[in-house]
């Protein structure tokens, strides 16, 4: 189980300025749950998710994993819970000058596993995501759904029992983001995985996750079962993002009928500047 108790986290900027990109989160993701996160640009959504491994250290709040506060955790500590908590990009983040198969055994060298067991777990999981013949090509060999499929086969290399997902169908196709998350959703019912999807559209929330939180000005306004949050909305910003409401000049552009809002999210650049500082 992942909770998040009264987290906050501020970017601040060498000029003094500063920005809070989450204020007084309490979240749960119980074990065995697909849970959807979603928000206009902006709202925190991906800060939200790199904080439950620490990529993003929150400034005020706890991070609860199997009840352990990891807040303050650091080398080898950090180290053994990412191992734990495998995580999927957008962009993918492959390495291009390594092999399919060499991409996936790449957690499994930093950790020093044996060569032969590694090999048979990467071909296993390469299995599991249907590219067992594909292991010999490069990633600018593959198409993105294919990209993503290696992605998630080295995010599981590690046998994680859990596993982020920001924004992982961002730049797919309709039938490929279909694709994907009919694995996510076998890979959360054969092993077992707690799964969190960051994204940006209603529709992937709908197709495979059983929980939603809504985010709205760095702040979940609601969080339940799909169908009950979606089947009777609280927050307008709900009812915007589900086309129920329509979108004032004053508020983000949210969604339309299809429910989708704009993939970019001004927290990474926040985030950028607060790696400057």
């Amino acid at each position: 189980m992942i909770e998040l108790k009264s987290l906050s986290k501020t970017y601040s900027s060498k000029n003094g300025s500063s920005y809070e990109a989450l204020k007084d989160i309490d979240l749960r993701v119980d074990d065995g749950d697909i849970y959807g996160i979603i928000g206009v640009s902006g709202a925190g959504k991906s800060t939200l998710v790199r904080c439950m491994n620490l990529l993003e250290r929150p400034t005020a709040g706890q991070v609860l994993i199997d009840g352990e506060d990891i807040t303050h955790y650091q080398g080898r500590h950090l180290f053994e819970l990412r191992s734990r908590i495998g995580m999927i990009f957008q962009d993918f983040n492959l390495f291009t000058q390594r092999t399919v198969l060499k991409n996936v055994l790449f957690p499994l060298e930093i950790r020093h596993d044996g060569h032969s067991s590694a090999l048979s777990r990467a071909r296993e999981l390469l299995e599991l995501v249907g590219l067992s013949d594909m292991e010999d090509r490069y990633p600018s060999q593959l198409s993105g759904g294919q990209q993503q499929r290696v992605s998630i086969a080295r995010a599981l290399a590690n046998r994680p029992s859990y596993l982020l997902c920001d924004e992982l169908t961002s730049a797919l196709d309709s039938l490929t983001t279909a694709s994907i998350l009919a694995l996510l959703a076998e890979i959360n019912r054969t092993l077992g995985v707690t799964i969190v999807i960051i994204t940006h559209a209603m529709s992937v929330v709908q197709a495979v996750c059983n929980k939603v939180a809504v985010i709205d000005g760095s702040r979940i306004v609601e969080a339940g079962r799909v169908t009950e949050v979606f089947s009777s909305p609280q927050a307008r910003i709900t009812l915007q993002l589900l086309g129920l409401e329509p979108v004032t000049a004053a508020a983000p552009a949210a969604a339309g009928a299809t429910g989708t809002i704009n993939a970019h999210d001004p927290s990474d650049t926040k985030r950028e500047v607060a790696s400057d500082a």
